[in-house]
């Protein structure tokens, strides 16, 4: 078995963004998403952590790019940006990549469209791909520039630009973001050959961004609530994903991967790559089992160490939610888990929330991750 493991890549994706061969179901929305690029429509996605939003944006670029050749989708992921310096920096680096196609172009269009822009190269040897990075002179007084950037290239070369953002939320946490946001809507709304399409996965944070009528970008775009892919469409994905590598699985047993998992995308990917892992030629009903909990073990420390940060309270609003509690704020509820309160209740669940640990998505609170729900009840909390 081992050796027949390790002469064979996995047939699944997950944690980074799924190439075509591992991208799923998700056609209406990336259709739809297609032509809001072609269209030039602002965007916001906003869903639950590991839903494939990164994914859909991707795949949605490259279909529109191929429909209209004076298309260009720039993806930009601000995860890590710190402050505004950087966030210019890198849309600089994005914009002026995404848009210029000879290497020798990258310094010319810098220079043309931002002179506030430092462009740097760094090259190790001649197998190692050309790194250009960009330093912005006094960004304060240069932001104008750059966040005008890619509408002036795109009236210059004759082109259409999507800039994609990912993580958008972080802006939330730049000092005086409220005025960031502010910058960079009064330039953003008056672009007419740019569209932007924004995303990020801690949807409570986006949705205060974008639904807040006191907030810069209210109003800004189409939002996209997006929803689960449809269960009943992975049993065939996994399925067909191990007869590729001639091994077998049964519908069932691609069911029962689905439901363990909460029809998560990013965990269906897992526990099937650790099935796959341990399966020979065909798969045994065991195997399920045995790999998710070789999951849920691998996370315990993580998951103990997170739960240990919370409050007592905090622990038993889990633990309700865990065990498939809909009336949280009901007084047998607050009884039986000792919530205290209705008042304690709603404070412990508006923080579950900023942690983005439970979800009230589409009017029902959940937790988000699946194997954290399922450790919290099967083991912490299992009596």
């Amino acid at each position: 078995m081992y050796q027949n493991m390790i002469q064979m890549k996995s047939p699944f994706v997950y944690g980074k963004v799924a190439s075509e061969s591992s991208f799923t179901d998700r056609e209406k929305d990336c259709a739809s998403l297609v032509q809001d690029f072609i269209n030039l429509t602002n965007t916001i996605i906003i869903s639950p952590r590991r839903w494939g939003k990164s994914s859909l944006v991707r795949r949605a670029g490259e279909e529109a790019s191929q429909k209209d050749k004076h298309l260009r989708v720039c993806h930009l992921d601000i995860f890590n940006v710190r402050n505004e310096d950087e966030f210019y920096e890198k849309l600089a680096k994005t914009i002026i990549q995404g848009t210029s196609s000879p290497f020798e172009d990258f310094f010319s269009t810098a220079l043309k469209y931002a002179a506030s822009l430092v462009p740097t190269i760094s090259a190790g040897d001649m197998v190692n791909t050309i790194k250009l990075e960009f330093k912005v002179k006094d960004f304060h007084r240069n932001a104008d520039d750059i966040l005008d950037m890619a509408e002036k290239i795109a009236e210059e070369k004759n082109l259409h630009i999507v800039v994609c953002i990912d993580e958008f939320q972080q802006i939330a946490n730049f000092s005086d973001p409220l005025a960031f946001q502010a910058k960079l809507r009064s330039h953003w709304q008056l672009h007419s050959r740019v569209a932007y399409c924004l995303y990020g996965s801690r949807r409570h944070m986006m949705i205060e961004v974008f639904s807040n009528k006191e907030r810069p970008f209210y109003q800004f775009g189409k939002t996209i609530f997006l929803k689960k892919i449809d269960a009943r469409l992975w049993p065939a994905f996994i399925a067909d994903k191990f007869k590729g590598t001639q091994k077998s699985i049964t519908q069932e047993q691609c069911e029962r991967i689905v439901e363990l998992t909460d029809n998560n995308p990013y965990y269906i990917q897992r526990l099937s790559e650790e099935v796959w892992n341990i399966t020979d030629d065909t798969c045994h009903d065991n195997y399920i089992q045995e790999a998710f909990e070789t999951i849920v073990q691998e996370q315990a420390d993580l998951n103990l160490s997170l739960t240990q940060t919370l409050t007592i309270t905090q622990q038993n609003l889990l633990n309700a939610i865990a065990h498939g509690e809909k009336e949280l704020s009901s007084a047998s509820v607050i009884a039986k888990y000792d919530l205290k309160s209705n008042v304690a209740v709603q404070r412990a669940k508006s923080v579950l929330i900023k942690m983005d640990i439970i979800d009230n998505f589409e009017k029902r609170i959940t937790i988000e991750d699946p194997i954290y729900a399922y450790w919290l009840r099967e083991i912490y909390f299992y009596a």
